[in-house]
């Protein structure tokens, strides 16, 4: 038996580990984007918080309402681009981002107590390279295609993986206690050849839960029928556009209305930003600049959730994220009165459809956020190891093969 998954290993690792390599790899550069990118362009993620010391230190400084920081950004837009929402921060250094509605994702980053526009928010090339790598292997959707070649054969090599780690474990599980022990070391002491085949060996076992999670989870972006098995294990029916049904009734619509209009994600859904027609937003803003509405929701919802790190009000809904372990991307959602900011209805995340809990579950875990700096911190290591895998295993396997030949010649 063990045989039969030592040829399996060997003979699905040839032809998919160079891909492997590069997805593991690309993932891992993807963990630390946001700390890589807010580190070197801090100018755009953080303000100077004013010296209030009459008013009892900086904690006191006062930020404009919300409603002025949107119409701030409103008025600097061209005429087919509109505000969609604005995101605060509990960190009062971080600078508040105002959604736009296009083109995707976009967004600009304002100084909430002086009301400068530090600039708009763009993916550094680098990183849109990686990503791209991540997901598609640098392809792109041709015209007239009807298969994404490059999000096929990412799903086909990550699929590939999942056997060859389960095979690896079972080549690797050891007989003895003694050999379980020498199978959990990596020795820096007796060469690279012993370097080598340790870290592939003991260092794929040590990184193969965190790759396993990773990679079943990463199966959802690549597979329609993967994903409805996926999302059927837990009770729940997958769309044939995305991750899971969001629900029906109000809850879908609140969704679908909050859905891309948050802070900035690299493995996210896409919204439905600036729906409105262009003088029903005027309107809109006009209304909300004299009115604070926007300001008199934050000012609530803020009230009401003392230990929030994100408030995101939208037009006629808002959301209030927390820094929690578990799933990043739980929410409590509202809706509001436009015309006074009344809350007319609240969605907590507990009570949020399995669909939706589901969907952050799967992002949380591919990409390690779950259990904080931690968990990401492991989930960097592991995608590195992973990256190495198939690389270590070439230069066994052809180190092998040379020895058979050179035995061979001999004889």
């Amino acid at each position: 038996m063990r045989k039969i998954f030592s040829k399996l290993h060997l003979w699905l690792s040839v032809p998919f580990g160079l891909i492997i390599t590069l997805i593991c790899f690309s993932g891992a550069v993807l963990v630390f984007e946001k700390e890589i990118m807010e580190l070197s362009h801090r100018d755009l993620y953080f303000v100077e918080v004013p010296d209030c010391a009459s008013s009892g230190g900086a904690s006191a400084a006062v930020t404009l309402p919300v409603d002025s920081v949107a119409a701030i950004v409103a008025a600097m837009l061209p005429e087919d681009v509109k505000v969609t929402g604005v995101n605060v921060f509990s960190d009062p250094e971080r600078a508040w981002q105002v959604s736009l509605s296009k083109p995707r994702r976009a967004s600009v980053h304002v100084d909430q107590y002086t009301g400068e526009i530090k600039g708009q928010y763009e993916r550094a090339p680098f990183f849109t390279v990686m990503f791209r790598m991540h997901r598609w292997l640098l392809d792109s959707m041709k015209p007239g295609e009807t298969v994404f070649w490059g999000k096929v054969i990412v799903g086909t090599s990550t699929l590939m993986f999942v056997f060859v780690l389960i095979s690896g474990i079972i080549i690797w599980w050891p007989r003895t206690s003694k050999a379980l022990k020498n199978r959990l070391k990596i020795t820096v002491s007796k060469g690279w050849k012993r370097f080598w085949y340790d870290l592939h060996v003991a260092g794929g076992i040590y990184a193969c839960v965190f790759l396993l999670a990773m990679a079943l989870t990463g199966l959802t972006w690549s597979f329609q029928w993967y994903r409805t098995g996926f999302y059927k294990v837990f009770g729940v029916e997958a769309s044939a556009g995305g991750h899971g049904q969001a629900g029906a009734g109000n809850q879908a619509a609140l969704s679908d209305r909050s859905k891309g209009q948050g802070q900035n994600r690299q493995h996210g859904s896409s919204g439905t930003a600036g729906r409105h027609d262009s003088s029903q937003m005027k309107e809109d803003m006009s209304a909300a600049a004299t009115d604070d509405v926007w300001q008199t929701v934050y000012e609530r919802l803020a009230a009401g959730n003392p230990g929030y790190s994100r408030i995101s009000v939208m037009d006629g809904a808002a959301t209030v994220s927390f820094d929690r372990p578990g799933n990043r991307r739980a929410a409590d959602r509202y809706r509001f009165d436009k015309a006074d900011g009344t809350i007319t209805e609240a969605v907590m995340y507990k009570d949020s459809d399995r669909a939706s809990k589901i969907r952050g579950w799967i992002y949380s875990v591919h990409v390690g956020s779950w259990g904080g700096i931690v968990t990401r911190i492991l989930a960097f290591l592991a995608a590195i190891v992973g990256a190495s895998l198939p690389l270590t295993g070439y230069w066994m396997w052809l180190r092998r093969l040379y020895g058979r030949k050179k035995a061979s010649g001999k004889g």
